[in-house]
């Protein structure tokens, strides 16, 4: 009997070490911007200063949750805190370049370039296939990008 309980501690402990260490990777949470002109604070409440103003699909990253705030950070790194009922559902992606990238008819580089997309524009994603995601432009445009050249 001793054995088992010995194999099952180590087996358990072996498990609460890998989730523990992949929990960060594995819950990382995003949302999307659910309005124009939305303040981000410095902290969590509305007296404290804004930090930006960020607009309409604007992607973040869950830091922290306090109450009815969130701490989030952008794909440069930026950070602040948002009321939760600003944040919707991750349907979105931005350009995450040095400088733009080319949204492709088919996802592969063999494929027609479609449109020259600027560092920062916001897509609307719309699907994947391996490492590639249609996205969409504001303007209607539609089209393939390599993924690892979005956030998130």
């Amino acid at each position: 009997m001793s054995s088992r309980i010995t194999l099952f501690s180590i087996v358990s402990t072996i498990l609460l070490a890998y989730l523990f260490l992949a929990s960060p990777a594995m819950s990382a949470e995003y949302f999307s911007i659910k309005k124009d002109k939305v303040n981000v604070r410095t902290g969590p409440g509305t007296e404290n200063p804004i930090a930006m103003e960020l607009f309409y699909g604007y992607p973040l990253q869950l830091i922290e949750k306090k109450g009815e705030w969130s701490k989030v950070t952008d794909f440069e790194g930026d950070t602040g805190w948002i009321h939760n009922s600003l944040l919707g559902a991750n349907t979105t992606a931005i350009v995450n370049a040095k400088t733009s990238v080319n949204m492709r008819a088919e996802p592969s580089t063999k494929s027609t370039v479609v449109a020259d997309v600027e560092r920062g524009v916001i897509m609307t994603k719309m699907g994947n296939n391996g490492k590639w995601v249609k996205v969409r432009h504001s303007s209607g445009t539609v089209g393939w990008i390599y993924k690892p050249l979005l956030w998130p």
